[in-house]
């Protein structure tokens, strides 16, 4: 069985696990392929509508067959709407915090390539890793740590919510966003321009968004409306809609959808160079 299980499947242990912050929250599972490296790395942002009910946990498949293939991961796990200071801002800036993190850490561990380094996030966790390689794009104020352009080399966004304001409208998660958000986007106009990725367009960073057409939970209007911005702001994204498949199914490797989602990813970690064995 493949899908919806993946939130209940058993885990696969990481191989260490880092502290980024205060937070019980703020933790990252790194998995290391074998050998000295430099090794592509994968930072990855799990789903379940910025929810605390859901954790980094069900993301673990995933990261194991990534690092089987030759990727460090980085599962970072991060406060949620239910923590204490999850939601706006702290939510936010937990993923810049843990990316900052990994950056810092990259500077230390020769086994990290920092020229091959992609965001990947599955339904809310596609929202972040989207909004972590716009996030330069952020005006100050917003106590985001808005960063600098350079970290990412890549996006890959799994069944991502990429249009906060059309995400609240359609009340997407049962009001999911406005609960993210401490508001609509008619009380908060300024939130939610910082917040969506759409709005940050362009980005400049190849961008690979993948979506089941028959996703009920995350219509695949949320990748098309973004990849169709993408364009006309100058970006050059990839949109890979895959017909009979719903919204978990992305993110579980023994699913039909993984060929595509394992080859998309990979196209875009090996950028620059091949996979050092």
């Amino acid at each position: 069985m493949t899908g919806r299980d993946i939130l209940t499947r058993q885990p696969p242990e990481p191989d260490k696990r880092v502290w980024y912050g205060g937070y019980p929250q703020k933790f990252i599972d790194l998995r290391f392929p074998k050998g000295t490296g430099p090794f592509p790395v994968l930072l990855v942002l799990h789903g379940g509508f910025w929810m605390s009910e859901y954790d980094a946990a069900h993301m673990a498949h995933l990261c194991a067959q990534f690092t089987s293939l030759g990727a460090i991961t980085c599962n970072i796990e991060y406060r949620r709407v239910g923590d204490a200071g999850g939601g706006w801002p702290g939510t936010f800036q937990d993923v810049a915090a843990a990316a900052d993190y990994i950056s810092n850490r990259m500077s230390m561990d020769v086994r990290f390539d920092r020229g091959r380094t992609v965001a990947l996030g599955f339904s809310a966790g596609g929202h972040l890793a989207l909004w972590l390689a716009g996030r330069h794009k952020v005006a100050e104020g917003f106590g985001l740590m808005s960063g600098h352009k350079g970290l990412l080399s890549g996006v890959i966004s799994l069944a991502g919510l990429a249009d906060l304001q059309s995400a609240s409208k359609l009340r997407l998660g049962d009001g999911a966003v406005d609960l993210l958000m401490g508001g609509s986007p008619e009380e908060f106009p300024g939130r939610y321009r910082a917040a969506s990725p759409i709005e940050l367009l362009p980005i400049g960073v190849k961008q690979i968004l993948i979506h089941g057409v028959e996703d009920e939970i995350v219509p695949v209007s949320q990748s098309e409306g973004f990849a169709e911005r993408a364009k006309s702001a100058g970006d050059d994204p990839e949109l890979f809609k895959l017909d009979g498949t719903g919204h978990f199914e992305l993110a579980d490797p023994e699913s039909d959808a993984w060929p595509t989602v394992s080859r998309a990813s990979l196209q875009v970690l090996k950028a620059g160079g091949d996979f050092v064995e």
